[in-house]
């Protein structure tokens, strides 16, 4: 399935020459990851960090799958509200939800800072804004939502927000503790620094079935058979081998990159991440060499049109969306893609241990927050691989995936 089409950004901001070390299969590894991407990486560098043996297989090229088109705004928001969450699934395992993001942002962090190489992690405040007047109850709810369970937020008046920003907007929360990431830059970093600690890196290395045997778990490629302990499955939003899957559902959305802005400082406080109330919504942010980042206009359908007339339409109706915002700035797209994403239909991720089969994980970060749900992700299998109790695993249970294994007899 192709992934996305257009001009991506993120894979010209490459420091650097970018090798692996070509290596012979081991014998045997404690851990086979299945995906180089994001989710992949960040499972690689948690298990790794554990003295594990580890592997990392793509069918592809390192880093270069879904995880090119990702805009990299970190929030710990979730595609629905705290206080609809809390609705959806209880209050308490709400906040524990979303106080688990807070902390995968924080983690984020840390990986960042241990790595050699400039990601582009910078910390940013939130936009939230009313689209529309009737948006101002829900604003509200989830001001009274966050305010009384932790976070820190601020409520804004249309009087208030247009005192700060260029634009009138009926109201508006402002939220604390997210971050923008060079996603591209951020996940080579990760494996040039895995790969110097001796994990294994095979590209171009398809999985064709993940077999159980009573003391591992037998990944077949047409490069050979690779033996583990524990097999990860980490595919961004490729079809996950061993699934039947049910409960979640491929959209399509649309992104542009500008060229350097001049004067963004002095019109946008604090470079704040934006995205608003409306359905499907409009998001925006800046990158550390002046651009602007923005995305939206999703379209409910498994696939994109490989139509270059199209992508540049939408890539000019989301130029307009940006400059409603900015009047007073010139912007040009000078980089439009269209790219598949994946949502769930509870909005949370799949994470965890599949529920009828031995040694086999998965890691699906479906929704807005991909890059959270892969370090909180991570986190969780690693230790169910160690056998170390997490409160947070059953918040992102297998189990609510409706699945079954693509092969009862346990040979896919």
């Amino acid at each position: 399935m192709d992934l996305y089409d257009g001009r991506l950004y993120w894979s010209t901001t490459g420091t650097r020459e970018f090798h692996l070390t070509p290596r012979e299969p081991a014998s045997r590894y404690d851990a086979v990851v299945v995906g180089g991407g994001m989710s992949g990486a960040l499972t690689a560098y948690t298990l790794a960090a554990e003295g594990l043996k580890v592997a990392v297989l793509d069918k592809g090229a390192m880093a270069c799958g879904s995880s090119l088109a990702n805009t990299g705004l970190i929030q710990y928001s979730n595609d629905v509200m705290l206080h609809q969450l809390m609705q959806q699934i209880g209050k308490t395992k709400a906040v524990q939800f979303y106080h688990l993001c807070v902390k995968a942002i924080d983690r984020l962090e840390q990986v960042s800072r241990s790595l050699e190489e400039p990601v582009d992690f910078i910390r940013r405040s939130s936009l939230y804004f009313a689209s529309v007047e009737q948006d101002v109850d829900l604003l509200i709810k989830e001001y009274k939502a966050l305010s009384g369970n932790g976070f820190k937020v601020d409520y804004l008046e249309a009087e208030e927000l247009a005192k700060q920003y260029p634009f009138r907007k009926p109201a508006a929360l402002l939220t604390y503790g997210d971050a923008e990431l060079n996603p591209y830059r951020f996940i080579r970093a990760i494996l040039t620094y895995l790969d110097s600690k001796g994990v294994h890196f095979f590209e171009h290395t398809e999985v064709t079935a993940l077999e159980n045997q009573p003391d591992h778990i037998a990944v077949h490629t047409p490069n050979g058979l690779f033996i583990a302990e524990n097999a990860i499955v980490a595919t961004g939003y490729c079809s996950p081998p061993g699934l039947e899957e049910s409960g979640i559902d491929l959209n399509c959305s649309y992104a542009i990159a500008t060229q350097p802005v001049d004067g963004l400082d002095s019109v946008w406080k604090d470079r704040v991440l934006i995205w608003e109330t409306r359905r499907p919504y409009f998001y925006l942010r800046t990158t550390a060499d002046g651009r602007i980042v923005a995305g939206g206009l999703d379209e409910d359908k498994p696939t994109f049109p490989h139509s270059k007339q199209l992508i540049a339409q939408r890539a000019e109706a989301l130029r307009r969306e940006v400059e409603s915002l900015f009047p007073m700035l010139k912007v040009e797209a000078e980089y439009a893609w269209a790219a598949v994403f994946g949502e769930s239909r509870d909005n949370l991720p799949f994470i965890g241990k599949h529920p009828q089969r031995e040694r086999l994980y998965y890691l699906l970060g479906y929704g807005g927050n991909g890059t959270v749900y892969s370090t909180l992700g991570s986190e969780i299998i690693r230790d169910q691989i160690l056998g170390i109790a997490n409160a947070n695993a059953e918040l992102v249970s297998m189990a609510r995936l409706g699945h079954t294994a693509a092969d009862p007899a346990g040979t896919k």
